[in-house]
């Protein structure tokens, strides 16, 4: 089966240090529905924006890239049979009914380790 990657942007992360289990709940449940469909391969939600660190050529700066509204606020890699199939499944991120948007990318190649360390 062919993997996805189903990035997730937002006006920042979900999973902050002062989010509520109310603020995550949505998100918690999507990824438990992700991970009892059995095709979930991997998850991530990332760290709020004002942690982020970006490095374009010599030029190391606090933050994201781009001045935007939006962020990639976390990813997802799931096996799905086709496209259309994986763009169901990212139909359903709550991040939609949130004023966010997901971005669905079939993934070339990659790399889990697999000691368990995080």
């Amino acid at each position: 089966m062919a993997q996805y990657a189903i990035l997730i942007y937002a006006d920042d992360s979900a999973h902050g240090p002062e989010a509520t289990a109310d603020d995550t709940a949505a998100h918690d449940e999507h990824g438990r529905e992700l991970e009892e469909s059995g095709g979930l391969v991997a998850a991530f939600a990332l760290e709020p924006r004002d942690v982020a660190t970006s490095i374009r050529g010599d030029v190391m700066t606090d933050g994201p890239f781009v001045e935007t509204k939006e962020i990639v606020a976390g990813f997802y890699v799931i096996e799905a049979t086709d496209l259309d199939a994986a763009l169901a499944v990212a139909r359903r991120n709550p991040v939609l009914g949130q004023g966010g948007g997901v971005e669905v990318r079939p993934v070339a190649g990659g790399f889990v380790r697999q000691d368990g360390a995080q």
